[in-house]
């Protein structure tokens, strides 16, 4: 495998996963309705714990990309079990994590194929 090919494999989940980590705190600025700052601001800190789940994941992901695999297979599980009745929802939000899963799921069979993990 080329090395050009080899590190798309390394750093295209992590980057993937940080992407989808502010893709998900964006949604946390909902938090922010014109009322007072007291009362937003710890609901804006309430909004950003997925963001910050992913996040840990992420974390973890880059040393070990199997568990970045499940991890994000599995949020987009929980996700997609959480709102059954909105399938755009779903494919907007647990498509990236898929996505993102796969990566590390490509990005741990080539270390394991080259003896890293």
């Amino acid at each position: 495998m080329s090395p050009r090919l080899e590190r798309l494999l390394i750093w295209a989940p992590r980057l993937a996963g940080i992407a989808v980590a502010l893709f998900v705190a964006l949604f946390a600025l909902d938090a922010f309705d014109g009322g007072p700052l007291a009362q937003t601001l710890p609901a804006f800190a309430i909004h950003l714990i997925p963001a910050a789940i992913v996040a840990a994941v992420v974390t973890v992901a880059w040393r070990h990309p199997w568990i970045g695999a499940l991890g994000f297979g599995g949020l987009a599980v929980a996700y997609a079990a959480s709102v059954p009745d909105h399938p755009g929802w779903i494919l907007t939000i647990s498509g990236p994590l898929v996505v993102t899963a796969t990566l590390f799921a490509l990005g741990g069979i080539r270390s394991r194929r080259a003896g890293r993990v």
